[in-house]
């Protein structure tokens, strides 16, 4: 019965399953968007109970999009139960047992656990994160102002392409020659090398639970990566 339906699990703690996956699973011959307008006529609400979500399918027509939905365990169930056959019994059953196993206190230290690692992981990346801008700040203040409005800093991208190679090899090779190293995902200069007026790291807001770190080079006559 393990893994009758392939489920996710949320950044929250929710465990979901394929409205799709879902429809085939119970065999319904209706049209996938059809059967779910349906389905949600029961009170089931969007963002609560379910999230749409779309991709892009190639078809000999051109790429066209695929609607899908990411349900809840107690939705799935009592969609299961409102079929009223053999197929939604057997789901219902397996929903039944997923959510026993779910909240058992084994599963719930485990991601307690995890939760609590990835939280030590975030905190510890963005605290090297900041003891670089900190060092990338020594200098001077004046020089720091300077840096501000200067048009010479680069992307790692920009300075590769200069070079004849990707941004991902250039990286790598900084990271060979001692230079920088990987935290997660983003790249972090050795402490030698933070307080040297290469770079300067500034973190860009996407939204309130999401940011991007950017990390670029000060482009100079008298510095290049020979040096290192």
């Amino acid at each position: 019965m393990n893994k009758l339906i392939p489920t996710q699990q949320t950044s929250e703690g929710n465990l979901l399953v394929s409205g799709r996956d879902l429809h085939e699973f119970l065999e319904i011959k209706t049209e996938y968007r059809k059967w779910f307008n349906r389905m949600k006529k029961y009170g089931f609400v969007e963002n609560v109970d379910f999230v749409r979500v779309t991709q892009k399918c190639p078809t000999l027509g051109g790429a066209q999009e695929k609607v899908d939905h990411h349900i809840k365990i107690s939705m799935a169930k009592e969609i299961a139960m409102l079929q009223r056959n053999e197929k939604g019994k057997e789901a219902r059953l397996y929903f039944l047992e997923l959510e026993r196993k779910w909240n058992s206190p084994e599963m719930v230290m485990k991601r307690a656990m995890d939760y609590l690692n990835d939280q030590v992981d975030k905190l510890q990346t963005s605290n090297l994160l900041l003891e670089q801008q900190v060092n990338e700040l020594k200098p001077k203040a004046t020089y720091y102002d300077m840096v501000l409005q200067n048009k010479s800093l680069l992307s790692v991208s920009k300075i590769a392409k200069d070079y004849g190679m990707s941004a991902m090899k250039l990286n790598k090779l900084l990271h060979e020659l001692g230079v920088q190293y990987k935290q997660g995902d983003i790249w972090l200069l050795y402490e030698n090398y933070q307080d040297k007026g290469y770079t300067q790291t500034h973190t860009h807001v996407i939204d309130a639970d999401k940011s991007k770190v950017q990390t670029k080079w000060l482009k100079k006559e008298d510095c290049s990566f020979t040096n290192f």
